[in-house]
């Protein structure tokens, strides 16, 4: 994956309790070694589609806060990939789980759900283009940091672990991809900031609330089977 700098210095650093909790939750440590249980996958499966679907309003309103057309061009990707493939195939692997189509759709959105994707939105509209990236940017940046750590850590488990597709599917190239084209756009947003402007102070903030509401996503998973 490719390394981002400012991401890195500017919003992951400052935030790293938080970003430890989240890349490193028991959910997906549980998921690795392939002892998560049942219930909990398909509770976090049912409510990531409603998730995604408020993902892709949020995209929807990042182009809407462009100003050009180059800067609508990445955020029209991600949402183009969101509706034309993506949350087709999260239904597709849902169903391998047992979770119907209809009965996602029929679903009450989880208190967690209803946090992170209302601040989401919320901060889009509130702020400009830049602060909505940044708080789009965990949920990229940090599946795709899990994924290859997942992939390829000595206590994950492979064989007959029946949560191992979903490892390979954000360790995998097309998703790397696809998060280094979203997050090479907010690294050249972010080299426009000089690095002594009060505008970081307000970045990290919202870096911080939306890595912490990723953690609290993963937790309402969690405690489903409690």
């Amino acid at each position: 994956m490719t390394r981002y700098n400012l991401i890195q210095k500017q919003l992951v650093e400052p935030n790293v309790i938080a970003w430890q909790d989240y890349t490193h939750h028991q959910f997906v440590e549980e998921l690795a070694k392939g002892i998560l249980p049942k219930s909990s996958f398909q509770h976090y499966l049912q409510q990531d589609y409603l998730f995604l679907k408020h993902y892709a309003r949020a995209y929807a309103l990042a182009i809407y806060k462009s100003d050009s057309i180059a800067e609508m061009a990445p955020s029209f990707s991600c949402l183009q990939g969101l509706i034309g493939s993506e949350l087709k195939l999260h239904l597709d692997y849902c169903q391998q789980w047992g979770v119907d189509a209809q009965a996602i759709e029929a679903l009450e959105e989880g208190v967690a759900t209803v946090a992170y994707t209302r601040f989401v939105i919320d901060t889009g509209l509130a702020g400009d283009l830049l602060d909505l990236l940044v708080a789009l940017a965990p949920c990229a940046l940090g599946y795709a940091e899990i994924g290859t750590r997942l992939y390829s850590a000595a206590s994950s488990v492979q064989n007959e672990n029946p949560y191992w597709p979903w490892v390979e599917a954000y360790a995998g190239d097309e998703f790397i991809f696809s998060v280094n084209s979203q997050l090479s756009f907010l690294e050249k947003k972010l080299n426009q900031i000089p690095l002594d402007s009060p505008r970081w102070a307000k970045l990290q903030r919202i870096f911080c609330t939306a890595t912490k509401m990723e953690f609290a996503f993963w937790q309402q998973g969690l405690t489903f089977n409690s």
